[in-house]
Order: C-alpha cells, then structure tokens, then sequence
C-alpha cells in the first residue's frame, strides 16, 4: 500500500523542473540505499519537484525579522483571540484530555494553533515537495536541513499511503493545522481520536494532542508559568540572556524585580522587547524555551504566551453568569 499512492501520482521520470539534475539524483541514491527503497520510486516523486523561486524570497524575511511591536500586532488581535475561543469550545474535550495526558494547558496548545494557522483555516498554499526540494537544492544557506526534511517528507508519505503531490502546507514545507515540519510529524503527530490514522492536516483532535505531545517530549513543565514581566532597576546594567542560566534570586540581586509570582530557584533569561514608549523586560521561564523548540524565536514564543492568557481571560469573562446575562440583554427585542 505504502507504495501505491506514489506510483499512481507520478508518471515522469526526468529530472524536476528547476533543479540541479546531479544533485536530485545523488540524493534519490542516498535516501533510496539508506532506507532500502527503489530508487525509481524516489526519482520518479522529484521529477513532479517544481523550483519556487517565492520560497526563497519569503524564507528570506521571515515574520520573525520585523520590530517586535508590529509582529506582535500580527497575531494579538480581537479576531484571533475571538477565534481562538471559538476553538476552545468547539473543541473543549479534547484538549482538557490533552492537558490531562501531556500536561500542557488548553491555552497554550489553542495560541500555538492560533498563531501557526489561524486554527486550521491557513495552512499553506505550496506543495510541500515544491517548498523542500526548492530549499534543499536552491537555498545553500539552510541546505543541510531542508534536504533532512524533504527525505523525512517522502518517508512520512510513503509510510502512510499519502499523496507527496497532493500536500499542501507553507514556504517552509511545514504540515497541516499546527504546521509540523516532516520530522516532527514522524517523531511527535499522534492518533489522538483513536481512528487509526494520523492526520494533521484536517483532524483537530490529532492537531491537539500532536502540540501537546511535542511541548510534553521537550520538557514542558505542567503548572509552570511561561514568562514573567519584570522590572530592572538600572537598565543596560544586567544582560539579557540568549537562555536560561540564573536563578530568579540571582536575577533579582542584580536589581531584576520580577512583576509577577514565580519561584525563586527557577532558572530564568532576562529578555527585552522593544515597545513604542520604550523597553519592556520579561523573565524568560524554562517553558518559554519549550515553545521555542516550536519556532526558535523569543518574539513567537512570546506571542504564543499573551495570545494564550487573552484567549483565556476573554473564555473565563464570556463564562461568568453576568457575562451571559448581559449578552442575552444585548440580543433581546427593543421594547
């Protein structure tokens, strides 16, 4: 069955459109002697492979690279809180079972879902073969890792019977609703409905329970908060830090007065953020570093935590009994 779905979707045998033709051929040889596959069925995939010369433009200058305030207003918006409660209730089940089996809140894995693909609704709009051969070939800077991703692509296809001409996913050749990456589709995506297949691309429930498993495997601490807001007493005095590596009492005699509760033994990094009235400083926790581990970025990261805290303030409020009071007076009929 595995090879099926590959024979049907490619009839080419050339070499893909746009590629250097040794190098598509040094790799089917690689991967197909590595992992004991024909190496026709891997040539004749590569051969549908088309050069996207937008991937490289768009890998180029990530969301990542603008000013923090202006990637925050990307993603902290009244729709994507909204929405994300909408998700939430729609999906209230299944992620208390997620935090319940992996340990990671329902809001964290919601703002993850959120920021990734607008939960569910933009999952991408490139073949994923385009994207990774197009960035395993054509990309020098990154390309030891985007040929790792595209032979972990045509594994992951082949093994489930999938189409590798038929997925669709973003510029980078991330998957589906939380936008796994082909690697960490094979090592983390779980059958979290218990139907039998894995299936990221259409089934919120395996979306849920793969977010939570992969924060759970890289270290996610259960309870722990994720960032704390800080004061520094005497700014450019204590260097931020790339990762944790002093405790909060340490911090805290430098003059770094955490703003809210936290443990002082816990390990954290000072981090600063550029605001438009000046510099905001945030105690980095360990589970900061965990969402990072998602998209190594302390802007995402951090995104990912106040998008979760507004999506939860925002349920709580709309649960209270006064909430729903004043939202069923706000429907009724003028008098």
């Amino acid at each position: 069955m595995a090879g099926l779905m590959w024979c049907a979707a490619t009839a080419l045998s050339a070499p893909g459109d746009g590629f250097p033709v040794q190098a598509l051929e040094a790799f089917a040889r690689r991967v197909a002697q590595k992992h004991g596959i024909d190496q026709g069925e891997i040539a004749k995939v590569l051969a549908q492979a088309q050069f996207q010369p937008r991937v490289i433009e768009l890998i180029t200058r990530p969301a990542e690279s603008k000013p923090w305030v202006e990637y925050r207003e990307l993603f902290i918006t009244p729709k994507r809180i909204v929405g994300g409660v909408d998700f939430w209730n729609n999906h209230a089940e299944t992620l208390a079972r997620a935090r319940q089996q992996y340990g990671v809140a329902e809001e964290i894995i919601v703002a993850i879902i959120g920021v990734e693909t607008f939960y569910g609704e933009r999952t991408g709009s490139y073949r994923v073969l385009d994207a990774l051969a197009t960035l395993a070939f054509g990309y020098p800077r990154r390309s030891a890792y985007f040929t790792g991703e595209l032979e972990n692509f045509l594994l992951l296809t082949r093994a489930n019977g999938l189409d590798p001409l038929g997925m669709m996913g973003s510029y980078a050749g991330a998957i589906g609703i939380p936008q796994f990456m082909p690697g960490s589709y094979l090592a983390y995506a779980v059958d979290f409905d218990g139907d039998g297949k894995v299936d990221l691309s259409s089934n919120p429930a395996d979306a849920i329970g793969s977010v939570a498993h992969y924060l759970s495997r890289h270290g996610w601490a259960s309870g722990e908060p994720v960032a704390v807001l800080a004061g520094v007493e005497r700014p450019g005095a204590v260097a931020t830090d790339a990762r944790p590596q002093r405790t909060v009492a340490e911090l805290r005699a430098l003059g770094v007065q955490p703003l809210g509760p936290v443990t002082e033994g816990t390990k954290a990094a000072l981090l600063e953020f550029d605001e438009r009235d000046g510099k905001e400083y945030w105690l980095g926790l360990p589970n900061f570093f965990v969402i990072k581990r998602y998209n190594n970025s302390n802007f995402y990261a951090m995104v990912v935590s106040r998008l979760a805290e507004e999506v939860k303030a925002l349920r709580e409020a709309m649960r209270r009994p006064h909430s729903l009071e004043a939202a069923d007076a706000s429907q009724a009929p003028a008098q």
